[in-house]
């Protein structure tokens, strides 16, 4: 075979690649002869990824719910890339911000959209039987939404509406911790006592949860975009993605789950509870808890409807 320019330039720059690192680039010329060539399934993880699912029951539809929960953690996954490199780069453009953050919506749009994969693809009766083997374990569990959460915006806009006059953006974030929405969401009705839901989430994530949230005071997607010029942040596009992430995130992602509740644990005599034992009818709702993480890009008509025409169109 000819040694052409462009495979003696390839020798020399791998030369000096390894020279460079003290390494024989002989040595590794006989690894990649000796190889295995790389197949689909082993790149993919194929046989560990198959295994994976651990139904509870034998009940077939548990499959669907595990499966789906899997796709969605796999699409938080990859939308927490997308919060991190936005939130690290100190000089940001507008084309840079729109394209990063289209991305995580697109990640949330195919979530939204295929959620009746799990909401029309498990019946009822199998649903209702096998869920009470998977308590106390929740959705409300998924540590990857609330670092969503926390990567989009100023920690205060996750303190509970009713909260959030008693803090500031520069509060600490261990106070605010201890109101953040999500926990009203899980507590007993009666007793309002913290669930085993939230006592077991607490305990393990707690303290990370906060220090990423002092990590994310100047990290957050908020903070992001107000490094954007004065002109890219008033720009069409710019205001446009936000809104639709802010959508998304603290609307159409929680109506989905909602319109899911309201399929299978409302009945015509009362409502049956989650299995993490939280009150999904006030949790749920957008227009309940008033989560807003870009306040500022919204006009006040729209803040004070927030979520009531999406319920009405969910549940339709």
């Amino acid at each position: 075979m000819e040694i052409t320019s462009e495979i003696q330039d390839r020798i020399d720059k791998l030369h000096n690649k390894y020279g460079g690192l003290g390494q024989d680039l002989l040595s590794y010329l006989d690894g990649l002869l000796y190889a295995d060539v790389t197949t689909y399934w082993d790149y993919i993880q194929i046989d560990t990824l198959l295994t994976l699912q651990k139904p509870k029951t034998n009940f077939p539809d548990e499959v669907v719910f595990i499966i789906y929960h899997q796709i969605t953690e796999l699409y938080f996954k990859l939308a927490l890339r997308e919060y991190a490199q936005i939130g690290k780069l100190k000089k940001l453009n507008k084309d840079f911000f729109i394209a990063r953050v289209s991305r995580i919506n697109r990640y949330f749009d195919a979530l939204i959209n295929s959620f009746d994969i799990m909401v029309s693809g498990m019946e009822k009766e199998q649903f209702l039987k096998f869920r009470m083997s998977l308590l106390p374990a929740s959705g409300f569990q998924s540590a990857q939404y609330r670092e969503i959460e926390i990567y989009s915006t100023d920690f205060i806009n996750l303190v509970s509406k009713d909260k959030r006059e008693l803090f500031n953006e520069k509060s600490s974030i261990t106070e605010m911790f201890e109101e953040v929405y999500w926990k009203h969401g899980a507590t007993e009705a009666e007793t309002q006592k913290k669930t085993l839901t939230l006592s077991q989430f607490e305990d393990k994530y707690k303290e990370h949860f906060i220090k990423l949230g002092e990590k994310c005071r100047k990290e957050n997607l908020w903070s992001a975009y107000l490094r954007l010029s004065k002109a890219d942040q008033q720009d069409f596009e710019v205001i446009k993605c936000l809104k639709d992430n802010d959508s998304n995130v603290n609307i159409n992602w929680p109506l989905v789950h909602y319109k899911s509740a309201v399929k299978y644990l409302s009945t015509n005599n009362n409502n049956i509870a989650a299995t993490g034992g939280t009150n999904w009818q006030k949790y749920l709702p957008p227009k309940f808890q008033k989560r807003i993480f870009y306040p500022l890009i919204w006009s006040k008509s729209e803040k004070e409807h927030w979520g009531k025409g999406w319920v009405e169109k969910a549940l339709s």
